[in-house]
């Protein structure tokens, strides 16, 4: 009997709280999504395909611009091996190529009327006897000038007498200006009167002593029909060496002066040539 007036109070006790537990604070705090967590779940509620890729709706649409610009690049219309895609581009470049040079001949015309491609050529204006002498002076110019056509050098003599200057003084400053252009073998006597800081000879090594510095690989003379000049070849060129003898070219070679005589140097832009040992190896 008292066993269950017991039970019947513990079932009482466990349906009816008491006061204490009544007087519990729950601490657990609330939980608001952040105004980027708003946006994004509006992003993503409109633009489901991007859900996962932390994308906003402006980035998502510039990626897949992005990827579809990707793929039609990649994407090459013609595709066929007969195509004619690099010829017709290189006939294009080539145009707009001789577009431009023609532009800018046309401008250098206001200061050289010989550089404007609408102006005739200079020897159609000249009298039959003018034009014989022009192409007997080109030649006679030619046979002293290797580098040089017999056309360019006619065409320049045409310009100058078309001008209004004698045929003497025409011939004399054409032979001049042709001789001192770069690139142009001229005579060793002349390398003191070219302006230019550069020259190109042509000669005989007559002789080659012992360089006074380890930075210089060789030193000596060189001479042709018409004078003689010192040489010096620095270490750091890396030129083949040369013999004495030997007729060598030098191209591209430094001026300098000393004492109050010309010498030239050979640096590392320019070039030596032997003559004579290219005909032994063509033969």
């Amino acid at each position: 009997m008292s066993s269950k007036k017991q039970f019947s109070n513990e079932v009482s006790h466990s349906n009816h709280p008491s006061t204490v537990d009544d007087d519990v604070v729950d601490e657990t705090p609330a939980l608001h999504p952040t105004v980027e967590l708003e946006i994004q779940a509006k992003v993503d509620l409109n633009n489901p395909e991007a859900v996962g890729r932390g994308l906003t709706l402006a980035e998502e649409e510039r990626l897949a611009a992005r990827e579809w610009e990707i793929e039609q690049t990649r994407a090459r219309w013609d595709r066929r091996q007969t195509s004619s895609r690099e010829a017709r581009t290189k006939t294009a470049v080539e145009q707009s190529s001789i577009e431009a040079t023609r532009e800018f001949k046309k401008r250098a015309g206001c200061v050289n009327r010989w550089a404007d491609p609408e102006e005739a050529d200079p020897r159609e204006q000249l009298t039959a006897e003018q034009l014989g002498v022009v192409n007997r002076e080109a030649g006679r110019i030619q046979s002293k000038l290797d580098a040089w056509s017999r056309a360019a050098i006619s065409r320049r003599l045409a310009e100058v007498v078309a001008d209004g200057n004698s045929m003497m003084s025409a011939v004399v400053g054409v032979f001049e200006e042709f001789q001192q252009a770069p690139g142009t073998v001229i005579p060793i006597a002349a390398v003191s009167e070219v302006s230019r800081r550069e020259v190109s000879i042509e000669g005989r090594v007559k002789t080659l002593w012992e360089p006074l510095s380890s930075a210089i690989q060789q030193v000596g003379l060189i001479e042709d029909e018409t004078g003689t000049t010192k040489f010096t070849i620095w270490a750091k060129s890396r030129k083949p060496a040369v013999r004495e003898g030997e007729r060598v070219t030098l191209r591209n070679v430094a001026k300098s002066w000393y004492g109050g005589r010309v010498s030239v140097a050979v640096t590392g832009w320019s070039e030596l040539s032997f003559p004579e040992r290219e005909a032994w190896w063509a033969e």
